[in-house]
């Protein structure tokens, strides 16, 4: 991996060269032992909290209308009482580039934590890790239960776990499926079995999708698939916060006595009992310095720390820290690149409420007809007009359509029309003027839709008169 924190290769002072080597370099599959710790505190209570928003808010009302429901079929789009159409892609657009931003800046301050505390992947990777510890046991049970033959409770105990995966697989396909179906309608019909057939397959779709990758891809989708994981370490810098073994500090490891002065024997802080590695969710050595693998979670923070209180050692022999830190230099925090991402996440947080506030909740779009002009029974020229008039709030609104040169043009269609919340109002409209020696040819015109109880609120759209050139 290219990074700009280097990558030591750190063996015994005076002692052979360390051959240990991690689950993540030999390709044994990963068991990861149970530990507890600050880190593991503050990932559980983001990733909880996830959860809850990803799971209760599909089944959250507003204003009669599911909270949060891409309605692709209406193209219509329902968020806590607001609709949006898709002529409001641009605020999608803001959105994105809000999410980019600040992933940017998280990662140039504090490294890939976005990896290791909220991404989706690895929040429900600890949950399918915690099936197995029910089911199977702790890792050393695990482990032995790998290496057992097949009988009756091996059997029983990963049926068990599998069914857990599989159910909680499941219930994350009717979460997700449920953001663009009624959700209730999509359980109703479950239930009921009158699931039409796209429907079913996205929801295997994504049963599968989450059983995969959760289940038996795990560190796979973070190394190979995810193009974060390739990019991450080029926006690193020598002040960019990451999970770090202090090897000066920890160097030469090895086992010893509790209370024997270690430094007597040339001996550093690590008594390399491999915890480090036994809970690290990619299988990975930290002790081998920065690797692409690392999604800077603090396990192995929590874990060295635990060991360090039970040996009566300082912690903070592996902590989130800088390059700058452990060269014994300050640590600069606003700098350039870190002020840049933070000024454009901003403004365009600030844009998009802006957008948000002073979108206008009427829209208009205006088609003439096919046939380029025709003579009416009054000798007129006469061009047809389709009007679709779109009430964007989700209260039944009352508008006036009318023409912005009503001086230059008649027209017959016109006037107030009712459009409930949400819904469009399509108005044909014929437009006339009298034929004379003057300007021919395409002429512009405009109509406007006024509503009735905001009278700041209207929209405009312009469009052409065609009629006969004079000879």
């Amino acid at each position: 991996m290219t990074s700009q924190i280097p990558i030591k290769d750190v063996t015994a002072k005076n002692k052979q060269p360390i051959t240990f080597v991690p689950p993540a370099q030999t390709g044994d599959p990963i068991h990861t032992r149970s530990f507890t710790g600050l880190f593991r505190n503050l990932r559980l209570t983001g990733a909880g909290a996830l959860i809850l928003l990803f799971f209760g808010t599909a089944w959250l009302n507003w204003n009669g209308h599911q909270a949060v429901l891409w309605d692709l079929d209406a193209k219509q789009f329902y968020i806590f009482g607001a609709t949006f159409w898709p002529q409001d892609f641009i605020l999608l657009s803001a959105i994105l580039l809000i999410a980019a931003f600040g992933l940017f800046f998280i990662t140039v301050f504090a490294g890939r934590v976005w990896c290791g505390y909220t991404c989706p992947q690895s929040v429900w990777t600890w949950i399918f890790m915690w099936a197995e510890k029910v089911t199977e046991g702790e890792r050393h049970q695990r482990v032995r239960l790998d290496a057992a033959p097949w009988t009756i409770n091996k059997l029983a105990r990963r049926g068990a776990k599998h069914g857990i995966w599989l159910a909680v697989s499941l219930a994350t396909s009717i979460a997700f499926v449920g953001y663009f179906t009624p959700v209730r309608e999509l359980v109703s019909d479950m239930l009921h079995l009158q699931l039409g057939g796209s429907t079913v397959f996205w929801l295997f779709f994504f049963t599968a999708a989450t059983y995969l990758n959760a289940g038996w891809l795990r560190e796979k989708v973070c190394l190979h698939m995810c193009p974060y994981s390739r990019f991450q370490s080029v926006m690193f810098d020598e002040h960019t916060l990451v999970v770090t073994y202090d090897s000066t500090r920890g160097e030469s490891r090895g086992p010893r006595k509790k209370h024997i002065d270690h430094t007597a024997d040339g001996l550093g802080d690590c008594i390399d009992c491999t915890v480090c590695v036994q809970v690290c969710p990619t299988g990975i050595d930290i002790r081998n310095g920065l690797q692409l693998d690392c999604i800077s979670c603090g396990a192995c923070i929590d874990a060295c720390n635990s060991v360090m209180d039970q040996m009566n050692y300082p912690r903070g022999l592996i902590r989130y820290t800088s390059e700058r830190a452990m060269e014994g230099r300050p640590t600069h925090w606003l700098r350039p690149r870190l002020v840049a991402y933070a000024a454009t996440l901003l403004v365009a947080f600030g844009g998009l409420v802006w957008g948000i506030q002073t979108r206008p909740l009427i829209d208009l779009d205006v088609n003439r007809d096919r046939a380029i002009f025709r003579e009416n029974s009054d000798g007129e020229i006469e061009n047809l007009y389709t009007l679709k008039v779109i009430n964007k709030s989700q209260q039944s609104r009352s508008y006036t359509v009318a023409l912005g040169e009503p001086e230059r043009f008649k027209a017959l269609g016109l006037g107030k029309v009712n459009i409930p919340g949400g819904e469009t109002a399509v108005v044909p409209v014929r437009v006339s003027r009298q034929q004379s020696g003057g300007r021919a040819g395409s002429q512009p015109l405009h109509f406007v839709v006024s509503d009735l109880s905001d009278a700041g609120s209207s929209i405009r759209d312009a469009s052409t008169f065609v009629s006969p050139k004079a000879r």
